[in-house]
């Protein structure tokens, strides 16, 4: 089972929670034509695609971003993980790919690689490292912005063979500096709860996800940000009954650079 990342402005480079995209510092380095941009996350759980990361608990989190005036980009995200009879204690993210623009839709195509450091699958386990491909798009139509998101891996995580997730919502800009995120996904998985011999599980059915978000910078360009995260998923289908599946509230506080 794949338990990742921080959704809106906390991860930059694409991947989990709903934190609304607030503004995102960035450094510029004009010689070499790069933007580079650090965001360091402080939040009360690490959810990914619904799903706690930590066993409800903590996680203090980072990614760094680095983009060509090409289009493209590299990146990394790294943070503490916990999952259940393992000893799994961390997850680190590589990712790249290429954005652009067609009219006033903004594209990007990538690709990330989740992988455990140090963890051990065991005698007779499975690889909890995957790979997938994904495209975001982005339309703006102040004061909201529209998102979507389609992903596709060939071995997702656990060897659970093959994974889509599709994903939809907005941003909208309120009053008092506020943004308020609304998402909607449904992730599909070939191998839930039985696979053929050569192959684990994923360990919990087909389930849709949903969030709703506020986030505001609060001072010297700390934000705030609180996530209320609904997954259609109960205890007894939640990976042999573990608690951390279901209706889930975050708080996040991150300091891009």
């Amino acid at each position: 089972m794949k338990l990742a990342h921080l959704f809106g402005a906390v991860a930059l480079a694409g991947g989990a929670l709903l934190a609304p995209a607030a503004a995102r510092a960035q450094t510029s380095i004009d010689s070499l034509g790069l933007t580079v941009a650090v965001t360091p996350v402080i939040t009360s759980d690490y959810l990914f695609r619904g799903i706690s990361q930590t066993r409800s608990g903590p996680a203090v989190q980072g990614t760094i971003d680095i983009e060509h005036e090409s289009g493209l980009y590299v990146g990394a995200f790294l943070s503490n993980a916990a999952f259940p009879g393992t000893n799994l204690r961390q997850e680190l993210d590589l990712m790249a790919g290429y954005r652009f623009s067609v009219a006033d839709v903004k594209l990007d195509i990538g690709a990330t690689y989740f992988t455990y450091p140090g963890y051990e699958a065991g005698p007779g386990g499975f690889d909890w490292s995957w790979w997938e491909v994904n495209l975001r798009a982005s339309y703006e139509l102040d004061p909201l912005k529209f998102v979507g998101l389609a992903a596709y891996s060939p071995n997702f995580n656990f060897e659970s063979g093959n994974a889509f997730y599709l994903e939809g919502g907005f941003d909208a800009k309120l009053g008092f500096d506020i943004t308020a995120s609304f998402r909607v996904g449904y992730q599909w998985v070939e191998y839930n709860t039985t696979s053929p011999a050569d192959h684990g599980t994923f360990g919990a059915p087909d389930y849709a996800v949903f969030s709703f978000g506020l986030a505001r910078e609060i001072a010297y360009g700390f934000i705030g940000g609180v996530t209320l995260s609904h997954t259609t998923l109960t205890r007894n289908d939640c990976f042999g009954g573990q608690n951390f599946c279901g209706t889930r509230f975050v708080a996040t506080l991150s300091r891009p650079f």
